[in-house]
């Protein structure tokens, strides 16, 4: 049980100490902030959807991508389709919160919705990102 707790509890203990060593050395930390990608059918359904995760707060920007192709497997077939991607830009700790709300608004069965950490980038960006989305 010790272990379980332990374990349940490193992803708190690690935000307190990037939060901290950010504070004390007003340095960025490597993977505080993530993009997420999520995928969209077509361009109201993105709107909505970037709309949604704004309105809950849950980033500081998105980006929509214009239409691309995609080629990929869905239950055992080759299938070829047009997509609008959403750049979702935020804190790395709500990403488990966007994706669960994403995936309940959604119309596909099974989203695209996978984030990327940010290693470094615009100081003055990243601290916006920070500025822009709640703390949990």
């Amino acid at each position: 049980e010790v272990v379980t707790l332990s374990l349940l509890m490193y992803p708190v203990l690690r935000s307190l100490a990037l939060q901290l060593h950010s504070a004390v050395t007003g340095s960025y930390v490597s993977g505080t902030h993530s993009i997420a990608f999520i995928n969209c059918l077509n361009e109201q359904i993105a709107k909505d959807i970037a709309r949604a995760i704004m309105d809950k707060k849950l980033a500081a920007y998105v980006n929509i991508l214009p239409k691309s192709s995609a080629l990929y497997f869905w239950k055992g077939e080759l299938e070829e389709s047009t997509e609008i991607l959403l750049l979702v830009k935020t804190r790395t700790s709500k990403i488990d919160e966007l994706s669960n709300y994403v995936r309940s608004i959604h119309p596909f069965e099974i989203p695209e919705i996978i984030s990327l950490p940010i290693d470094q980038g615009n100081p003055l960006y990243l601290k916006w990102i920070e500025e822009s989305v709640p703390r949990d």
